[in-house]
């Protein structure tokens, strides 16, 4: 990311968005009413090993994640939480030990609608995340969807500077406020047939 202010919540986001079931549609964002604080691009990529994957006892696969998006952080009145809003593309290739794959593409846009400040250093932030979702098997042929939104919560603290993300840390993920609306093919069932 290309900021020295990048705010620490921005994997948490993500991560959180896709852990909560990632969903789509598109986002328009609100005006702006006063000039960002901070915006750019970023790039990240990854790799991790599940076991047990979709519940299956002994089933190890490889996860190869790559993040692309944009962000920007702006800030609705003086001394207050600047609000966060980000799209960005995720793509995930789950390999088991035979080599066989899938590819799971998610269009994403995570934006805060509302910042509760508890006034002990910790905020509550209401998201709203929508995207597109679908998995596809090796011969590109999509196996699943997910298309829709949800709104989710995360506890943050704010280290007292609530004006000043760059010292937020993650505490808690609250849970989804408000389900996907959109089509929720089962994941598993999609893919397991290829990996398991």
């Amino acid at each position: 990311m290309h900021s020295s202010t990048r705010p620490a919540r921005l994997r948490r986001l993500l991560v959180a968005g896709v852990a909560a079931g990632t969903v789509a549609a598109a986002l328009a964002a609100a005006p702006a009413v006063a000039k960002p604080i901070d915006g750019g691009t970023f790039h990240e990529e990854f790799s991790e090993t599940q076991k047990d994957f979709c519940d299956v006892e002994g089933l190890t696969i490889e996860v190869d994640t790559v993040v692309d998006g944009r962000f920007l952080l702006n800030v609705r009145k003086p001394s207050t939480a600047p609000y966060f809003l980000n799209t960005s593309t995720i793509t995930n290739t789950y390999r088991n030990a035979e080599g066989d794959f899938v590819t799971e593409r998610v269009q994403l846009a995570d934006k805060d609608l509302k910042i509760t400040d508890h006034g002990d250093g910790t905020m509550t932030i209401l998201v709203l995340s929508t995207g597109n979702a679908f998995v596809a098997g090796p011969d590109g042929k999509v196996l699943a969807r997910n298309p829709g939104q949800i709104r989710f919560e995360l506890l943050i603290d704010n280290a007292g500077t609530i004006s000043d993300p760059s010292d937020d840390e993650f505490i808690e993920f609250l849970g989804v406020v408000k389900g996907s609306t959109g089509r929720t093919d089962d994941f598993c069932a999609a893919v397991l047939p290829i990996l398991g």
